[in-house]
C-alpha cells in the first residue's frame, strides 16, 4: 500500500476521505465517538498539510436503516473540527468549483442512502472520484466491503491508505509471526465467519479458546447436550480441531435459569448464555502464561445483558500489557465491554473492525487493501 507519507504536497489538493463514521445515535446524538476519535490522526495530517478534504461515511441503525450522518457534524463540532454538511454530490460539486466558504472540509451524506454505493456501481464510483484529485481510505472496518467508496473509487484517482488503516494492517500483522504461548481467543457468533479464523491459526497459536455461541457448535460434536442454545444452521467437520490439545472449551456455562452447569450435564430444556467462574479461571491461567494474545468475541450473549465473564476477560488480558505481553483485541461487544471499564489504554492495540479483522487474520489482506496495491 502506498500511504499518505508517499505524497510530497498537499496544498490545494482535494482528498476524498473514507472514514468509518458508523457510530450508535441515541435521541438523535452520537453515543459512542470512538471511531470519530479514529479517523481524527488523519482528518488533522491532512489539514495541516493544507489539503481540501471530502469526508464520506456511511451509517447503519440497529434495525438496518440508513440514518443521516449529520448527528456526526455536530459531534465532529465538539472535537474541533468544522465540516460542512452537504446532502448530495453534486452540492459538494458546485460548493468545491465555487470555493465557497466551508468547501475545505465537507461530510457527505450517508453513503449507503445513495444509490450504486453497495452495488459498486461504476457511474457512482466515477461521481464520488469526481470530488477530489487522490483518494485516502481510512476506514479499515468496511475494508472486507467491495462497495463503490471502498473499491470503485481507487479505480479513478490515485489511491492512499489513512493513518488508521496503516495502524490496523500493522499491528494485526503481527498475529502472523506472535510472540509464543500464543493464545487466541475467539467468542461471539457466527462460526461461518470465524472457522476460517480458527484453521488459519490452529498452527499457529499455542491455545486456541472457544467460547460464547461458537462453543456450543463444539459441545453439539462432542455429544453433549445442547438443549435450546444457539447452534450455527450450516453443518462443519470438526474433528481435526477435537482432538487437539490446543482447543480450549468451556468447562462449565450459565443458563437461561441463572444456573452454573458443567458443559457435558445439561438438560434439554437448557439454554446456554455465557461462561461459567470455572472457564474464567482456566483462562486466567492461560492468560498469566501468554506473551501474545489476540481476542475478538465476548464470552455470553453481551447484548442481552450476560457481561460478567466478558468484562472479567477484559481486566485480565488488559492487565497483562504491564508485563510486556502484546495484547490485540477486536469486536464491536469486545469494543463494549473495554469502554465500559475504560480501560482502553491497557491493550497493545484495539481494531476499529469486527468482520474486517477476522477476515484480515484469515487471509491477510482485504479487497479495500487490494484496492490501494
Amino acid at each position: 500500500m502506498k500511504t499518505l507519507r508517499d505524497i510530497g504536497n498537499f496544498e490545494g489538493v482535494k482528498v476524498f476521505l473514507r472514514v468509518d463514521f458508523n457510530v450508535p445515535l441515541r435521541d438523535g446524538v452520537v453515543s459512542d465517538d470512538t471511531r470519530i476519535k479514529a479517523a481524527m490522526p488523519t482528518v488533522d495530517f491532512l489539514r495541516a498539510k493544507g489539503a481540501k478534504i471530502v469526508l464520506a461515511s456511511h451509517m447503519e441503525s440497529i434495525d438496518g436503516g440508513t440514518p443521516s450522518l449529520e448527528p456526526v457534524v455536530r459531534r465532529l463540532a465538539e472535537l474541533g473540527l468544522h465540516a460542512l454538511f452537504v446532502s448530495s454530490i453534486r452540492t459538494a460539486r458546485d460548493l468545491i468549483e465555487s470555493g465557497s466558504a466551508g468547501s475545505d472540509c465537507m461530510l457527505l451524506e450517508n453513503l449507503r442512502q445513495f444509490e450504486g454505493e453497495k452495488a459498486n456501481s461504476e457511474k457512482f464510483a466515477r461521481d464520488l472520484a469526481s470530488l477530489a484529485d487522490i483518494y485516502v481510505d481510512d476506514a479499515f472496518s468496511v475494508c472486507h466491503r467491495k462497495h463503490a467508496s471502498i473499491v470503485g473509487v481507487p479505480r479513478f484517482l490515485p489511491s492512499y491508505a489513512g493513518l488508521q488503516l496503516e495502524k490496523e494492517v500493522a499491528n494485526l500483522s503481527r498475529a502472523f509471526d506472535p510472540a509464543h504461548p500464543f493464545l487466541f481467543i475467539l467468542g461471539g457468533a457466527k462460526f461461518e465467519t470465524k472457522l476460517p479464523v480458527i484453521e488459519r491459526f490452529f498452527d499457529t497459536a499455542d491455545t486456541i479458546f472457544v467460547g460464547g455461541a461458537l462453543a456450543n457448535d463444539f459441545f453439539k460434536a462432542k455429544g453433549y447436550e445442547t438443549g435450546l442454545s444457539a447452534l450455527s444452521k450450516t453443518g462443519f467437520d470438526f474433528k481435526k480441531f477435537l482432538g487437539s490439545s490446543k482447543l480450549l472449551l468451556p468447562v462449565d456455562v450459565v443458563t437461561e435459569k441463572r444456573e452454573t452447569r458443567a458443559s457435558n450435564a445439561l438438560s434439554a430444556d437448557d439454554k446456554i448464555v455465557d461462561a461459567g467462574e470455572k472457564t474464567v479461571a482456566a483462562l486466567q491461567e492461560k492468560i498469566n502464561a501468554a506473551r501474545f494474545i489476540l481476542w475478538n468475541g465476548p464470552l455470553g450473549v453481551y447484548e442481552d445483558g450476560y457481561k460478567g465473564p466478558t468484562l472479567e476477560l477484559a481486566k485480565m488480558i488488559g492487565d497483562t500489557t504491564a508485563r510486556g505481553a502484546t495484547t490485540i483485541v477486536g469486536g464491536g461487544d469486545t469494543l463494549a465491554a473495554i469502554d465500559t471499564l475504560g480501560v482502553a489504554d491497557k491493550f497493545t492495540f484495539i481494531s476499529t473492525g469486527g468482520g474486517a479483522m477476522l477476515d484480515f487474520l484469515a487471509t491477510g489482506t482485504l479487497p479495500g487493501i487490494e484496492a490501494l496495491s
